[in-house]
């Protein structure tokens, strides 16, 4: 899958709310995806920092994408689990979110999140995920 890909299933398969965060997909492959969240003032909290509910969006939907780049296009499925922790604030920075498959079954898909301030190494948060796959 190239990035126009995960980006057209973006526009396809996501409710309206989900497109207002402005999430493009940089690089998506076999089980791997990064996703851009791009700074909003509209998405940040009281004190300036990103909102914790969009980063965890952001991460719940690049999985969606690294899930669509191992099975070679999108399938339905659902979160089953969602557990992020996170570690810095982020002002005035977009942010990367880079997903990394690590089991990929026949009915469920594991993975590991890290999101990233851009110019940023330290990571700003981690999740993991646990995606039923429906069909």
């Amino acid at each position: 899958m190239r990035p126009e890909d995960g980006d057209r299933i973006l526009r396809d398969n996501f409710a309206p709310w989900v497109l207002d965060l402005g999430l493009t997909v940089e690089e998506v492959g076999n089980g791997t995806a990064t996703l851009r969240l791009p700074w909003s003032d509209r998405l940040a909290r009281e004190g300036g920092g990103l909102s914790g509910q969009a980063m965890m969006a952001a991460a719940d939907t690049a999985t969606v994408i690294a899930v669509c780049g191992a099975r070679g296009g999108f399938v339905p499925m659902t979160t089953v689990q969602l557990n992020t922790t996170f570690q810095r604030p982020v002002k005035d920075a977009d942010v990367l979110v880079h997903v990394e498959i690590t089991k990929l079954g026949r009915t469920l898909a594991f993975a590991e999140v890290t999101l990233t301030a851009e110019g940023g190494s330290a990571p700003v948060a981690r999740a993991s995920t646990v995606y039923a796959i429906l069909g």
